[in-house]
């Protein structure tokens, strides 16, 4: 089956050019030209991805971005003209799994959005992950310490299921970027700091719970 897109992209010139290169290239596409049509497509059951502009004339793509989140898993890659690190951190917080610069080219476009596509595929593996005491539901998305629940943000999410998918296994900052946030681009301290909230989050449990263990000049394992 085609993957099927939603495009919410107010400058139809830009709009037509993704579209039209997009299908060529295999994929569905329906276009939101503002955030109210941007969310109903979101909504849409058939919808596989959504590419998403931040400057829409009648709200945020931000602000929409996080309403998806509450509900939603449905990979989203922002396209924007706003390239400074805090605008591309701020959507890569609130729980993009891609941010693409304005200008760039539709070939990279489409790599990114097969990458996604790839990554965002159920894995073949157990729906429930457990390392000692740590519990990682991978299905329902939820984690928890002897039974204790433990609330997440999404990356730090990811970095725990991807680090409770493989222990005693090392990871290298520069994995754990292309695998969660699918970009080398970022600096190696957006994995120490999200390690860093990470490790004060499972160390915070009254239960013993499995350590992220730094390894000095290769990376982060997890032990039980």
């Amino acid at each position: 089956m085609r993957p099927h897109l939603a495009l919410i992209e107010d400058d139809p010139d830009f709009a037509l050019m993704c579209r039209t290169y997009l299908e060529r290239e295999g994929f569905t596409v329906a276009w939101a030209i503002d955030a109210r049509a941007g969310k109903a497509a979101m909504y849409d059951g058939g919808i596989d991805l959504v590419v998403l502009d931040l400057g829409l004339p009648d709200g945020s793509g931000l602000e929409l971005l996080r309403s998806l989140r509450s509900t939603s898993r449905l990979p989203v890659i922002v396209v924007s003209g706003r390239g400074d690190e805090a605008d591309r951190v701020a959507g890569l917080e609130i729980g993009a799994d891609d941010y693409l610069v304005k200008p760039f080219s539709q070939r990279e476009l489409v790599a990114r959005i097969r990458a996604v596509l790839r990554r965002s595929q159920p894995p073949e593996v157990p729906a429930v992950l457990e390392v000692g005491a740590l519990r990682v539901d991978t299905a329902a998305r939820r984690v928890d310490i002897a039974g204790v629940p433990l609330t997440l943000r999404p990356k730090e999410y990811a970095l725990l299921e991807l680090l409770a998918r493989s222990p005693g296994r090392v990871f290298s900052a520069e994995q754990l970027l292309e695998q969660i946030w699918g970009a080398s681009w970022q600096p190696p301290a957006t994995v120490v700091e999200h390690v860093y909230r990470l490790r004060g989050k499972l160390t915070g449990l009254a239960t013993p719970a499995p350590r992220i263990t730094t390894v000095r000049g290769f990376g982060y394992r997890l032990d039980p």
